[in-house]
């Protein structure tokens, strides 16, 4: 073909492109170059232009002319669509061709259609070379991921209507197996039974199961003990017959009801057959209704005892269920978390203060790790320290010991409401970290210094830090300290950043991820990890005081001039990852279960395999920049 001819084609894509977003407003050196390889292909009615079975697309497509027919494939709905019809200017398959896998979705020539084709390769490069181009195709990630977190809140919003309401069905709300008694069985026994297990009532069943009778805690003081009954004598002679009961399909509501109608306290649930399925308590229903951000709040704050805060740290769990329903994201989900997770640890702190005089001692009590980032989520142990002033002319051991004691009180309690005691021992009670500020400067000062794989391992903890109790400003001094003597260390930086390369993203060459022994990924060591030890980074190098990743990375970003819309793209990305790890947490696991932060690919949807591979992605894409800085 002559030039003049070529010359003659090229014009007319270019024409015929400009007529269509985003191509009308690409750059013109890219939009010369996506019109000089665009080859224009004829595709008869009815032709399978793609389908998933033609494995990872060869080309990017854009109707030049006809209609061409879209539709998913396989019985996972990955799109908000079933089937669409592309018409000229339309293109496809972005997802597809971003990811290097095979369309989910089938494209058909709906008539007679011309469409330009590009090669992958040159597909890629159109991106790279156009910030236009670029973030078009970013946006089409980003809608995918709206629709996911759509497809997520749809999913827990019944389940927490399930939970939630009190048109729960109370077969949903018996948790523990029934323990009973037959009629022949001594009181003792029975009492006996009910302390061991520390119930609140005795169900007495015939040989079927069927209940018979009833004893609860209140009956105790004027049947048996002011009436100085003979324990040895069987329970049949002292439980209430025909006690009230419910079939395993009545709600919550009318559980409610029948207790406010007959003044009991517990009531027993039956299957179809009228055989004893648990028992409801009061407590249950209550539980219920209690559960909002401002009555946890209130909860926390006036709680008296440990007890109290036990049950205020299950609800705090209890209400991430329902802002995952309603719809909250990962970012504000965790500072949820983490907000009322200090209030808690607060409010601990107060009652042990109650026992522990340290009036006059000036400290703060300091947050370490994920709590330090204000991003716990729903397994998180505990990693805390104090620091504190000592007056002038004064030997400060002695208060160091009384800090110490305080301390192990606190972990202590912090234990019992479910922040399991750090098996590395970064806790406050360990005299390594109670230190006074100039003790603190000095130990991150040698691990800056001579950074070893220990140095800089205690770097990634414990840098992530903040005063969640007590003087703030102690905490804000360290902090200025840090940013300032790290910021002129470019060897310790460049030290931290081979560090955080140590481990990539799970993503496979062949299949979509690299997978560990057990077929899983770790979210937290092979996901969340990855943001997280790069916006450290960044955030000293700029020398940016918030110790979140995401403020780390946004403020960080502006003063390094990275565009708005490519760090929007890396946060999207850490926040579904976290997202997945509440959601595996949740529902399947206790705090620092051995599961916990572990996925099976193949168990996500279509769509959110798709994203966390994006997701993995945006994390690969900041680990070569940090890679670039630092000539790595």
């Amino acid at each position: 073909m002559s030039s003049l001819a070529t010359d003659l084609l090229v014009g007319a894509s270019t024409d015929f492109l400009r007529n269509f977003s985003p191509f009308n407003r690409m750059e013109a050196e890219a939009l010369a170059f996506l019109a000089e390889h665009a080859v224009l292909a004829f595709h008869p009615r009815g032709a399978d232009i793609l389908t998933p079975e033609m494995g990872v697309p060869r080309h990017f497509y854009i109707v030049q002319r006809g209609k061409v027919q879209a539709r998913q494939t396989g019985a996972a709905v990955v799109t908000e669509y079933a089937s669409l019809s592309l018409g000229p200017g339309e293109c496809f398959p972005i997802g597809a061709i971003s990811a290097r896998r095979p369309s989910t979705n089938a494209y058909t020539a709906a008539e007679d259609s011309f469409c330009y084709q590009i090669s992958a390769d040159e597909f890629l490069q159109l991106m790279q070379m156009s910030p236009v181009f670029h973030l078009f195709c970013t946006q089409y990630i980003a809608s995918l991921l709206t629709q996911s977190r759509q497809q997520l809140q749809t999913t827990f919003a019944q389940r927490a209507a399930e939970q939630q309401t009190m048109t729960t069905p109370l077969g949903q709300l018996v948790k523990k197996a029934p323990v009973f008694v037959t009629p022949e069985t001594s009181t003792r026994s029975a009492l006996e039974q009910m302390d061991l297990q520390r119930l609140g009532c005795m169900v007495v069943v015939d040989d079927e199961r069927h209940p018979v009778g009833v004893l609860t805690q209140s009956d105790l003081l004027p049947r048996v003990i002011l009436a100085g009954f003979d324990l040895s004598r069987p329970i049949g002679e002292l439980m209430t017959a025909n006690p009230h009961q419910l079939a395993a399909t009545a709600s919550a509501y009318d559980a409610a009801l029948e207790m406010a109608t007959h003044g009991v306290r517990h009531l027993l649930v039956v299957d179809t057959e009228n055989r004893l399925k648990g028992v409801v308590s009061e407590r249950d229903l209550f539980a219920l209704q209690r559960i909002s951000l401002r009555q946890i709040r209130a909860g926390i704050e006036n709680a008296a005892d440990i007890a109290a805060l036990q049950r205020a740290s299950r609800d705090i769990r209890q209400l991430a269920l329902n802002l995952i329903a309603q719809g909250i994201g990962a970012e504000q989900l965790t500072q949820f978390i983490s907000a009322l997770n200090d209030a808690l640890t607060r409010r601990i702190i107060g009652l042990a203060l109650e026992e522990h005089d340290l009036v006059g001692i000036d400290f703060g009590w300091i947050a370490f790790g994920s709590e330090g980032r204000h991003e716990q989520t729903l397994s998180t142990d505990q990693d805390n320290g104090i620091i504190w002033r000592s007056p002038e002319r004064q030997d400060g051991e002695p208060i160091r010991r009384r800090l110490i004691e305080f301390a192990k009180t606190v972990n202590h309690n912090l234990a019992a409401c479910g922040f399991p005691l750090c098996k590395g021992n970064i806790m406050a009670s360990n005299p390594e970290l109670c230190l006074t500020p100039a003790e603190w400067k000095s130990r991150f000062g040698a691990w800056i210094r001579e950074p070893d794989p220990q140095a800089l391992l205690n770097a990634s903890i414990f840098f992530d830090f903040r005063v969640l109790y007590g003087n703030e400003q102690l905490g804000d001094q360290l902090r200025s300290w840090l940013n300032k003597t790290v910021k002129g260390n470019s060897a310790f930086l460049r030290m931290m950043a081979v560090n955080a390369l140590q481990v990539m993203p799970p993503l496979g060459r062949i299949r979509d991820f690299v997978l560990e022994d057990d077929g899983c990924i770790d979210l937290k060591k092979s996901g969340a990890r990855l943001f997280v030890d790069v916006a450290r980074i960044l955030a000293l190098r700029t020398g940016v005081d918030s110790s979140s990743t995401v403020q780390r990375l946004r403020q960080a970003s502006v003063k390094m001039g990275v565009s708005a819309e490519e760090v929007a793209a890396i946060i999207d990305g850490f926040h579904f990852i976290q997202l997945l790890r509440l959601r595996a947490q949740h529902l399947e696991t206790e705090h620092d279960a051995p599961g916990d932060n572990r996925i099976d690919p193949d168990t996500l949807n279509e769509l959110d395999r798709r994203i966390l591979k994006e997701a993995f992605r945006q994390a690969r894409k900041l680990q070569l920049r940090l890679k670039l800085d630092y000539q790595l």
